[in-house]
């Protein structure tokens, strides 16, 4: 079935979808680790590129294939990498766009082994990264350097919920021809379409919204253009961070239901900021959909829903957190997000404790702050739980 112009829910149920010579309704599990040739031929064909048939699952998979086509498919995309972890996707990312002597502007507030692995790691091998807040534009056009090869922005952020401007970035990224690069975790394509928008490469982390039920890990790199598609392929299979074929099938099953639980999520997570907003132990509350968010605007018009994540700091900073996290029984204290169930987490001495001190205050990320991702419980055992943690404060 042709689904390019089918309706997004549609699209979740039967992009990328393969027909089997046994007609099975889902996309099977080819748990293979290497694929026999027709012939000689054949098998020298495959290896030159001159035919799609598959060689080995790290190259290549149907049921790996069915889900790379499903998600470049909501995404508007040419093709998608599907990866061993959101990690994986990112280090793909890196390896084939970064070299020695390039330098990368990232979100200051990413993902904290996002940023982590380019301070530790790649800058053994000369690579330079320069963090800021790239909610404001001019901190972006002010990092640029001339060795300067990727944009890379996290929106809405982790976990500040700070909103950036997709559309300007892309008009930067091409003055100083750039490639950028958005992490569009938190929204799913269900509410945001960065290469709609002019981004070159998108990232998920299928752990979280697209698969929704904390029971797999795994990423996906999706390309606006063939050339970026097979030149981030090839690191990701030479560095062996292919997905599995049973996490593939696990995803594909996960994504069907995407816009129904974000819709739910979303819907829960409005009513519960807004009654943390007017809560007398909270501080302070960042979430998109509430008015006195500082891209409140912006968030209205490049995010087509607010999401189901937000940030939230308590009087009486982290040890009020903390017994907040301590005294909830329905939210669990895990990280991750995204799922179907409520998460409750402390970054900056869990997700984010690789961040230097100097670098987490830098990104907004204080020690009073903690992360809440809503799920599709019912709304108000969700908001009953977490007045019921703060009346231990």
């Amino acid at each position: 079935m042709d689904t390019k112009h089918k309706g997004f829910n549609t699209k979740l149920i039967h992009a990328g979808a393969i027909d089997d010579e046994y007609g099975s309704a889902n996309v099977p599990i080819y748990q293979t680790s290497t694929f026999k040739f027709k012939s000689a031929q054949h098998g020298a064909d495959c290896f030159a590129g001159k035919s799609d048939g598959y060689i080995y699952t790290r190259i290549g998979n149907p049921t790996i294939k069915a889900l790379e086509q499903n998600i470049a498919e909501l995404e508007n995309g040419f093709d998608g990498i599907a990866t061993s972890s959101g990690m994986g996707a990112i280090t793909s990312m890196y390896m084939a766009l970064l070299g020695a002597g390039s330098h990368i502007v990232s979100s200051a507030a990413v993902y904290g082994p996002a940023r982590g692995v380019l301070e530790q790691d790649f800058s053994r091998f000369n690579v330079e990264a320069s963090f800021v807040n790239t909610s404001n534009i001019e901190n972006i056009k002010k990092a640029i350097k001339p060795n300067t090869k990727v944009l890379y922005i996290e929106t809405p952020a982790n976990p500040t919920m700070e909103i950036t401007d997709i559309k300007a970035c892309s008009e930067i990224a091409k003055e100083n021809n750039l490639t950028l690069v958005v992490d569009n975790t938190f929204c799913s394509p269900h509410l945001q379409k960065p290469l709609d928008m002019g981004a070159d490469v998108v990232i998920h982390s299928v752990t979280k919204f697209i698969n929704g039920h904390a029971d797999i890990v795994g990423g996906i790199i999706v390309t606006k253009e063939e050339e970026l598609y097979k030149k981030i392929r090839h690191s990701m299979a030479y560095m062996g961070c292919n997905m599995d074929p049973t996490q593939a099938f696990m995803v594909l099953r996960g994504v069907k239901t995407l816009g129904i639980r974000i819709d739910r999520a979303q819907q829960n997570a409005m009513k519960v900021a807004t009654v943390l907003k007017s809560h007398l132990k909270v501080e302070w509350i960042k979430y998109p959909g509430l008015e006195n968010h500082p891209q409140y605007e912006l968030a209205k018009s490049q995010m087509t829903g607010f999401g189901a994540m937000m940030s939230f700091g308590l009087k009486g900073g982290f040890d009020a957190g903390k017994k907040l996290m301590d005294n909830v029984h329905l939210a669990l204290l895990a990280v991750s997000l995204g799922g179907v169930e409520t998460l409750i987490q402390h970054p900056a001495s869990m997700t984010h404790a690789g961040v230097s001190k100097k670098g987490k205050l830098a990104a907004g990320i204080t020690d009073d702050l903690i992360r809440l991702s809503v799920g599709i419980e019912d709304v108000e055992d969700i908001i009953e739980d977490l007045e019921e943690g703060l009346k231990k404060i």
